[in-house]
């Protein structure tokens, strides 16, 4: 086994990542990229579980004129289709891999039991987690700060189109700063939009690191997992 700073991993991807710059459904070249840096990372011995997000096909503020469970419920089988497609690439790569859902959907993955995806993880299978919580109301960041705490994961990998976290938005504002580490109280006290308070709130209580980081290149997973310091960390 290589050195390694991480062995069990919770890597957050957004849908929009899985878009590439047609910014809506999923580009297979962008999907391939990411699953390859996955793979090398499998491969040098490190138990990956993914949380993936839906917002290529739909976001819960799209449907601000519908009821918001049903619109959040949309949200949930748009991260199963997302799901779908990470699988799909990453045994094409010869990875396995199983899909679970919060929601029951047995005819195309398993459901959610936590037993199971640990031994899923040990047994050097990726899991995919689709459907967030499985509950409306709450965001696929507050289902990887959960899923990360019930796998024991060590780390939160969150792939971002920016490459950290910053005191404003920086495509915004060209005076914001940078950080390279911070701590989730202070994510909390200045409303840094990194991830939604109830999942910052959750990692910080189960003290879980997160780093924060730009998917643009993915090189930069295999980068963190040998221990460079990239992004922002946060604990």
């Amino acid at each position: 086994m290589k050195d390694i700073a991480y062995k069990r991993v919770l890597l957050k991807l957004s849908g929009e990542a899985l878009a590439g710059e047609k910014k809506t459904g999923v580009d297979s070249n962008t999907v391939g990229k990411i699953c390859d840096k996955i793979k090398e990372i499998v491969d040098m011995g490190v138990e990956v579980s993914i949380v993936v997000g839906g917002g290529n096909f739909w976001r819960g503020r799209d449907g601000h004129q519908m009821e918001r469970t049903t619109s959040d419920y949309m949200g949930m089988l748009a991260t199963t289709i997302n799901g779908l497609a990470l699988q799909d690439a990453l045994e094409s790569r010869g990875i396995y891999t199983r899909l679970q859902t919060a929601i029951e959907m047995r005819e195309i993955a398993e459901p959610y039991i936590k037993r199971k995806a640990i031994k899923h993880l040990e047994r050097g299978r990726v899991v995919i987690f689709a459907c967030g919580t499985g509950n409306p109301y709450f965001s696929t960041d507050t289902g990887a700060a959960l899923r990360a705490a019930e796998t024991d994961s060590e780390v939160i990998l969150l792939a971002k189109t920016i490459d950290g976290v910053y005191s404003a938005d920086p495509k915004q504002d060209s005076n914001a700063i940078k950080y390279d580490e911070i701590t989730y109280l202070d994510i909390l006290n200045k409303d840094l939009k990194v991830m939604d308070s109830t999942a910052t709130s959750l990692c910080r209580d189960n003290k879980i690191p997160l780093v924060v980081f730009g998917i643009d290149n993915p090189e930069n997973i295999v980068r963190i997992i040998r221990g460079e310091r990239i992004g922002t960390l946060i604990k």
